[in-house]
């Protein structure tokens, strides 16, 4: 048990280097991880808004409704894409021997719930100044932290190890993110699709981490719609991780050897 403990403090500190050695140097330091962020929120606000006149969904301010949607995706997005590069980026500790190289993913996925944190208070500040203060409902967002923190720890540990054989996987691993990102009601509504259309997009397993942070922030609608597609959900980010761990360590033997 203290070993556990000793091993999660472990990861916690050397994610915060991590997290504080990525800014090191610049004048900002690590203000710019929530400063993108939010320069990039108020973007997509000034574009949908403004330039392409949306309109509220579902009578609720356009901003509001957008902010769930982005929030989450920028945690998942962040996470795969530095967990990805984590091996390769820190090569000399791979080839120590006695370094627990598995942890390497893991610290980039802690490093982007920091920032994570910081997103959800900005949100539920945005929500309380414009008249929608969040109560109890807030407490089901850990529910989705911890879904999509091991969807983004099975799906690193897949590509991790393939980026340290196949350079050519960060740019795929984007263009997918890409593809992923379009696929998923983040900036656009569900409802537009036909039926048969949305049955087919609720396959992704995105679109429940968007939707759960919607049904707490927008919705307040906490039920379960469909317990089937709640089991499917978890069970597919399961399965990930256990493919994902499974092929890290039939291949970290030879990682040091590679790179």
């Amino acid at each position: 048990m203290k070993r556990k403990i000793n091993d999660l403090v472990f990861i916690w500190q050397f994610a915060l280097d991590d997290f504080k050695g990525k800014y090191a140097g610049s004048a900002l330091g690590i203000t710019w991880a929530f400063l993108q962020p939010i320069i990039t929120i108020v973007l997509y606000w000034f574009v949908f808004q403004l330039g392409f006149k949306s309109q509220p969904v579902e009578n609720f301010p356009f901003i509001l409704w957008l902010l769930p949607g982005l929030v989450p995706w920028f945690f998942l997005s962040d996470a795969i894409c530095n967990a990805t590069s984590s091996l390769v980026e820190y090569s000399y500790l791979v080839k120590k021997v006695l370094f627990h190289i598995n942890i390497l993913p893991i610290t980039k996925i802690v490093s982007m719930l920091m920032v994570q944190g910081v997103l959800i208070i900005f949100t539920i500040i945005l929500y309380t100044l414009w008249g929608y203060p969040l109560g109890s409902s807030l407490f089901y967002l850990i529910v989705y932290i911890i879904y999509m923190t091991i969807l983004a720890a099975g799906v690193s540990y897949l590509t991790a190890t393939l980026y340290v054989f196949f350079k050519d996987t960060m740019q795929i691993v984007s263009i997918i993110l890409q593809v992923f990102f379009w696929l998923t009601p983040i900036v656009w509504e569900f409802n537009m699709m036909s039926e048969g259309v949305r049955k087919i997009l609720m396959l992704n397993p995105v679109y429940y981490i968007v939707q759960g942070y919607r049904d707490v922030f927008v919705y307040r609608n906490l039920t379960i719609d469909s317990i089937g597609m709640t089991v499917y959900y978890w069970a597919a980010a399961i399965l990930i991780l256990g493919f994902g761990v499974s092929l890290f360590n039939r291949c970290k033997d030879h990682f040091a050897d590679v790179l």
